[in-house]
């Protein structure tokens, strides 16, 4: 117990409760704070073994709620680029995929918190090119869930049916991703005390998420996640440059 790092599994459980509530999931807070106290392929295999309770527990939660078209039309292409992704992140140096990361969080808040308005087209063809890209990026940088929001988003999904969906692709995505990871020697034996208490913080988070999500309108949240997000991303690239 002494070497377990408590205020990581605070932020962790933090993560979790407001991804559940912004709908973008957890990876996208749980990377940048997880990369202050790990390396960045530690984070990596955490995260994977994290999502697969974290999203077990909201498909549970949620589960009167399930869009099975947008589950193949995202799902698919998600599995089959998170592979690729993940495969690929052995080839490039860490140092660059934080870089790349605190980057692409800074961009993505930005423009969301400045285009407010902006929307995707509701299609076939857009869903499955937001399903590649949310596979690829949450296997290459171990995040993804924003781009998958703003697709899914696009669909006018209620609350309840938004969260199963994005919930049931993230645990495709997590599953095919975590033996690619293991493949890699991400997930390392002394990592793996965080297991258990990611386990429970999985279940807790999404399942306070779900009750706070009942009182604060998701609109509103959004941009308060969004906020969240520009910090943690800029907070990411100080840190890099600092080091």
């Amino acid at each position: 117990m002494k070497d377990i790092n408590f205020i990581f599994l605070l932020l962790a459980f933090i993560a979790e409760v407001i991804g559940t509530i912004g709908g973008f999931g957890s990876s996208v807070f749980f990377v940048p704070l997880g990369n202050f106290y790990f390396d960045f392929y530690s984070v990596l295999g955490l995260t994977a073994i994290f999502h697969l309770s974290s999203n077990m527990s909201k498909i549970f939660l949620f589960k009167k709620g399930l869009d099975k078209k947008l589950l193949i039309n995202i799902g698919v292409p998600s599995v089959v680029f998170v592979i690729l992704g993940g495969v690929l992140s052995k080839y490039v140096n860490s140092a660059y995929l934080e870089i790349f990361l605190g980057v692409f969080l800074v961009a993505f808040s930005a423009f969301f918190l400045i285009k407010s308005k902006f929307t995707i087209s509701p299609n076939r063809k857009n869903a499955i090119v937001g399903g590649s890209f949310s596979g690829f990026s949450a296997g290459l940088l171990g995040t993804g869930g924003a781009i998958r929001g703003l697709t899914m988003a696009a669909f006018n999904l209620e609350k309840s049916v938004f969260i199963a969906t994005s919930a049931f692709i993230d645990f495709m995505i997590d599953f095919s991703r975590t033996f690619v990871y293991y493949s890699n020697g991400y997930i390392h034996d002394h990592d793996l005390k965080y297991v258990p208490f990611l386990f429970v913080i999985g279940l807790v988070g999404s399942f306070i998420g779900k009750k706070i999500l009942a009182y604060i309108p998701q609109s509103k949240f959004r941009k308060l996640s969004l906020s969240f997000i520009l910090l943690i991303g800029i907070v990411t690239i100080i840190q890099l440059v600092l080091r």
